[in-house]
Order: structure tokens, then C-alpha cells, then sequence
């Protein structure tokens, strides 16, 4: 067993626990069976959940044994939100979400050996439980004043809309997980985010009162956040998925590669599973020479091979590479330049214009006599190859897959153009 609690401590994975002597003590002599839980609220985990699936994996590497629980229950209910009432969905979506969201935290974990991970569905110890059943056996042991004082609740209490009895009965539920999870697999450890902290203790106050003898502990990690004050996971579209369907893997990649010079050396201590030693090695690279983004290409790399594999990854890297004018645009397949062309400013035409007309179009310039003007002084591209003339054209042979352009604008300055059926 290594010293688990020390390299959590050192990444920035530890915020809190019930009792870090004894959690430490109980690692130590382990193997310690633990569980994090994960509630199916839409089709796909986004990059947020990444900090528990990989937390869950680094404790399964330092020996332990994980119990992977994905909510068919509790993601019927819905964790309150601090500011406003769940849609609740319906329950043939959320058994479909459930094993989409299992599909993806699979592949991070061992499921075979002495500590081999186990996959769990709160849906099977609460399918076949009555409301009375619920009320007298899980109920009686909570206690009102104490629910309330959740700060999601608290504010929820606060507001207009108030909280639904659906939701407040959240805490009763997450805390039955972690009782069922103990009787059945010896569980000891919960994990999840600081948020939860409220859940995560009311499981372990529960299993104090029906199970005296038990000693149980939680880990919460701290959430993440980012240096601009923008909430994680976050980029101009929307949410960053882990469903390659819903984020593309190039779309995922560029996320890490643009991620602030304050924050990565935290992203990198939370997210990778380099050794202490190069990713030290990586921070200081990056505050040498910030310009040249190693740190941010370690991570993408790393966390694109981890959730699409490394031929995904090798792949959105040449794409990176070719639009930039180092490597052939022609060589890169269509889905994969399809991805990386709707990261750009796009313009859609039925038919070719010249040059000047397509940057001032996608706004690579302000006007046609500023695309003249770039085209005189050497720095307009069409798919790499330098414009000579000011009256140039595209021919219909230079279109890529026979739908695509990629036009840039000196060195950095990119756009794609799109030829539809007129």
C-alpha cells in the first residue's frame, strides 16, 4: 500500500475528511473498499466529473477497492441545485443514461485482481422498496433541523421557489447508498466533491446509528475552479462532454490546450498521472517559457488519450498541427477535420468567390480591401499554400473531402469555409 493520503494532499485532491488520523491509519493497513457515486442527469459525464472518475482511479491504484455507483435511483430525484428545481426525467431516459455513464467510467478502473472494481446501481436496493418501508426504516433515523442546514438547502429556503419534498428527500437517499454499500461489500469510504459534504456525512451518521460497531470515513475533494472567476468545464459552446458525439475529441483537446497559465499547474496536479518529479519539471518549463504551452499540450495529450484513446488523440494532434501549416490538411480524415473546422469562424457558400471576398466573409478581415491588402503582403493562406494573386480563386479540386477550405491569415489567424449544394 503507498502513502495514498500524502499524494492526494500534495495534488490539491484533499479538502476534507471526518477524520484524516484515521483515514490515513485505515489506508495505510488497507485494502479499503470505497465508493463514489455518480447520478445519470444527462446522456454523458462532462470534464467536472473527471476530478471523482480519476480520484476513484488513483485510489484503486494505490491498492483499494472502488465501488463505481451509478444513481438509477437517486437520478430519478436530483441532487438540489442551489438556485432552482430539477426537471426530473423520465425513468426509461435515465436507465438508457445509466448505462451510458457506466460505458464511460469503465474503462478508467481494473475490473479484475485483488482489488478489482464493481460497478453498482442504487436502483437495486430501492426498486423494491415501499414508502412506508422507506419512511420507517431510513427516515426515523434523520433529523430535520440537521438536514436544513445543507447550504444547498439553506438556499433553496431562501429563495421564491423554494424545495420540493422530492429533493430535500435527496440527503435520505445518498445516505442509504452508502448503508446498503457497507452491508453488502464491506464499504468503509465515501469520496465525492466538497458540495456533497452534507451527503456524504449523512450516509456515515446513518450507518452510526443502525450499525454502532462500524467505522466509516469520507473524502471530499475540493471543487474546481478557474483563475478568471468562469465556472470549470465550461467553454464557449456549452458544457465539455466526455460522449465524443456531444464534444468532439478535437474540441476536447483544444479545452486543455487552452486552459489560463494560472491554472494548469493545478489542472496538471489534480488530472494527471505523471510522477511528482515531471510535473515539477512541467511548471517550471511553463513559467520559463509560458509561450511555448508545454504544460497545457502535456495535459490535453494525456486526458485525450484517457477518455478517446490514443489514435483519437494522435489524430486531433495532426489535425492541430495541419491547420497550422505543419502537416498536409489533405492527409486528415473527414470526421476529424470536420470536428476541427466547427471549432472556427465558418462561412457556408453555394459556389467560390474569390479569396478576398471568403476572409472578408468569415471575418478574418475587416473589409475586401484589407483581404487585398494581407493577400499583397504574403499573408493570406488557402489550405496552407500562400495566395499570390489578388484576383485568385479557389478551384473546385482544392476543396477538402470536396466540401472544405481552411484559410488563415498570417500565422495564427484561422477560418473554415464550407461549399454546400447550391
Amino acid at each position: 500500500m503507498t502513502d495514498i493520503v500524502d499524494d492526494l494532499k500534495w495534488r490539491g485532491l484533499f479538502a476534507q475528511s471526518t477524520d484524516e488520523d484515521a483515514l490515513r491509519k485505515a489506508l495505510a493497513n488497507g485494502p479499503v473498499t470505497f465508493y463514489c457515486g455518480f447520478d445519470p442527469t444527462a446522456a454523458s459525464l462532462h470534464v467536472g466529473h473527471l476530478v471523482q472518475v480519476l480520484t476513484v482511479r488513483r485510489l484503486q491504484q494505490a491498492g483499494h477497492r472502488p465501488l463505481a455507483l451509478v444513481g438509477g435511483a437517486t437520478g430519478q430525484i436530483g441532487d438540489p441545485r442551489p438556485t432552482a428545481e430539477r426537471t426530473l426525467n423520465d425513468p426509461a431516459t435515465i436507465a438508457e443514461w445509466v448505462t451510458r455513464l457506466r460505458g464511460q467510467i469503465e474503462p478508467f478502473l481494473d475490473f479484475e485482481g485483488p482489488n478489482a472494481a464493481t460497478m453498482v446501481n442504487n436502483l437495486d436496493w430501492t426498486a423494491g422498496l415501499s414508502a412506508i418501508e422507506f419512511l420507517r426504516d431510513i427516515g426515523k433515523h434523520f433529523r430535520v433541523n440537521k438536514m436544513l442546514t445543507k447550504e444547498s438547502v439553506a438556499r433553496r429556503l431562501e429563495s421564491e421557489q423554494g424545495i420540493s419534498y422530492t429533493e430535500f428527500s435527496y440527503q435520505l437517499l445518498q445516505g442509504m447508498d452508502f448503508l446498503e454499500l457497507y452491508r453488502r461489500y464491506g464499504c468503509v469510504l465515501q469520496q465525492g466533491g466538497s458540495d456533497q459534504w452534507g451527503n456524504l456525512t449523512a450516509g456515515i451518521d446513518l450507518i452510526h446509528r443502525l450499525e454502532p460497531e462500524a467505522t466509516v470515513h469520507a473524502l471530499a475533494t475540493p471543487l474546481m475552479t478557474k483563475a478568471d472567476g468562469t465556472k470549470f468545464g465550461k467553454s464557449e459552446s456549452g458544457a465539455v462532454w466526455l460522449d465524443a458525439s456531444m464534444t468532439t475529441p478535437y474540441a476536447f483537446y483544444q479545452f486543455w490546450l487552452n486552459v489560463d497559465d494560472r491554472d494548469i499547474s493545478r489542472y496538471l496536479r489534480i488530472l494527471s498521472f505523471r510522477s511528482r518529479a515531471e510535473l515539477e519539471e512541467l511548471e517550471a518549463v511553463t513559467a520559463e517559457r509560458p509561450q511555448a504551452r508545454a504544460a497545457q499540450r502535456a495535459l490535453a495529450e494525456e486526458l485525450t488519450t484517457l477518455v478517446h484513446g490514443a489514435g483519437q488523440c494522435a489524430a486531433v494532434i495532426a489535425a492541430s498541427k495541419a491547420l497550422f501549416g505543419q502537416g498536409d490538411l489533405a492527409e486528415l480524415d473527414e470526421a476529424t477535420l470536420s470536428a476541427a473546422l466547427s471549432e472556427l469562424p465558418h462561412a457556408t457558400v453555394t459556389e467560390l468567390p474569390p479569396v478576398v471576398d471568403l476572409l472578408a466573409r468569415t471575418g478574418l478581415v475587416a473589409s475586401k480591401s484589407a483581404a487585398r491588402r494581407t493577400v499583397k503582403e504574403g499573408g493570406a493562406y488557402v489550405n496552407n499554400v500562400k495566395v499570390a494573386s489578388e484576383d485568385a480563386v479557389p478551384e473546385p479540386g482544392q476543396l477538402l473531402h470536396g466540401r472544405w477550405l481552411v484559410l488563415r491569415r498570417g500565422k495564427r489567424n484561422l477560418a473554415a469555409v464550407e461549399v454546400a449544394a447550391g
